[in-house]
């Protein structure tokens, strides 16, 4: 099953549990790239299988396309990725994951409490809305995307 240059598209999906074409529709996306072999068959190299992992990862972590494909991007072409390369990857996922982490402690937190929708209906939102100042902030929950009711009223 491995070729001179590498291994086929179901050995790949065999090894990352991913479909046929889900592989050729990342391999469309630029995330993974493939060669031909003399009969004409897609050929991945071995790091391969790593990219559609960490691929299928940030997916399950929220992270798009787009991002996903940037971050690869800054991988080597001409080499395997090393540890190093992959560490580095990962450290700039890390900054953005500790981010949304801090969201949703946030929101957690503020949940069963008053968001600044302004609408009134429970007898605890009066105390922390009162005549619904959080929409004088801009519409949407303001306290939960960082407005203070303490803070002035936009222009």
């Amino acid at each position: 099953m491995i070729f001179k240059k590498g291994l086929r598209i179901g050995r790949i999906a065999q090894r990352t549990g991913l479909s046929i074409s889900a592989i050729r529709f990342y391999e469309e996306q630029g995330l993974v790239q493939s060669e031909r072999n003399a009969t004409g068959q897609r050929v991945f190299q071995q790091s391969d299988i790593r990219k559609l992992s960490f691929v299928m990862i940030a997916q399950n972590l929220g992270f798009s396309l787009r991002e996903i494909s940037h971050a690869l991007s800054r991988l080597p072409d001409n080499r395997a990725p090393t540890l190093k390369d992959w560490e580095k990857l990962a450290g700039q996922f890390e900054i953005v994951l500790d981010q949304r982490i801090n969201a949703l402690q946030t929101l957690r937190e503020k949940l069963t409490s008053c968001i600044g929708c302004g609408c009134l209906s429970l007898d605890r939102c009066a105390l922390y809305n009162a005549q619904d100042r959080a929409a004088r902030l801009g519409t949407g929950p303001r306290y939960l995307l960082g407005d203070r009711p303490d803070q002035p009223d936009q222009a």
